[in-house]
């Protein structure tokens, strides 16, 4: 039992990388339409700024991390003002490629700009692990699912009871209709790319001490998020964060109990089973064009 709980403690915090992910995906996906397929790259990118800005700058972590967020958001904006919505009549299929093309962008230029080695992250807490009942628990980790809890506890308050929440919502239910209510959808979709674009380096920053910062530092990450917005439902803000714990803790008890080797082809077989017979998701709910 113990060996249970520990399996599952791990699978929260991986969960918690793949639900900051997998919300930015979602929050663009909601207000513009488009799957975000650069959301991992622009995450790894991200994750070597901050290195830079502790490297190089000797910035405190924390300040680094902060940083790289607010950057990380201005990215986001620019993107979604000079590449989405520089051009008019741009279909959703054309926002995709583009989106695509920046993962060749930034995959190119980061280790043109920061060097193509492996670069070492440290650990927000590098305190030992605490023992409570037989599971280890390390705070470090601690710290990673208290983040993203406070992180998905404010957006979700944002979403449900705050003004700015209804022009997102409104957006995403029908941004014909809320333009014609007044609401600014070209601003409700750039702070959506700005605030993915932030959770992006977040979750980057969270995976760093794991992985290392490298070019394919959140590969799996990204694939992962993108199972779980499939899986939790493209149509809701919080299917795809319960997915993201559940493809987590499942993916570390399938490892556990059955094989390292094959618990990930064995978890996305389960998905894409459970995905044929519910294509909508946990969540989701089906769309009836009415005629």
């Amino acid at each position: 039992m113990v060996e249970f709980f520990q399996q599952v403690v791990g699978g929260i915090e991986t969960g918690s990388m793949y639900a900051l992910a997998a919300m930015g995906l979602v929050l663009i996906y909601q207000t513009a339409k488009i799957i975000n397929f650069s959301q991992g790259t622009l995450g790894m990118f991200m994750a070597y700024v901050c290195t830079g800005l502790i490297l190089d700058l000797k910035l405190p972590m924390w300040i680094a991390v902060l940083a790289g967020m607010l950057i990380a958001m201005a990215l986001g904006a620019l993107i979604d003002r000079f590449l989405m919505n520089g051009k008019k009549n741009l279909s959703n299929l054309n926002r995709e490629m583009i989106t695509l093309a920046i993962i060749m962008i930034f995959q190119g230029l980061a280790p043109m700009l920061f060097g193509a080695n492996e670069t070492p992250f440290s650990k927000f807490i590098s305190t030992s692990a605490m023992d409570i009942g037989g599971v280890k628990l390390l705070p470090n980790s601690l710290l990673i699912i208290g983040i993203t809890c406070v992180i998905m506890a404010v957006l979700f308050f944002v979403l449900e009871k705050t003004t700015l929440g209804v022009a997102v919502r409104a957006t995403a239910s029908n941004p014909q209709t809320a333009r014609l209510q007044g609401i600014p959808v070209k601003q409700v979709t750039l702070g959506a790319w700005a605030v993915a674009t932030a959770l992006g380096c977040l979750a980057a920053v969270m995976v760093a001490p794991l992985k290392n910062v490298t070019v394919s530092m959140m590969d799996g990450i990204h694939l992962n998020a993108f199972i779980a917005s499939v899986l939790g439902g493209f149509s809701t803000f919080y299917g795809p964060v319960v997915a993201s714990f559940i493809i987590g803790i499942a993916n570390n008890l399938l490892g556990y109990y059955v094989s390292t080797k094959w618990s990930l082809p064995l978890l996305y077989a389960l998905i894409l089973l459970f995905i044929v017979l519910k294509p909508n998701g946990l969540f989701g709910k089906k769309i009836v064009k009415k005629v």
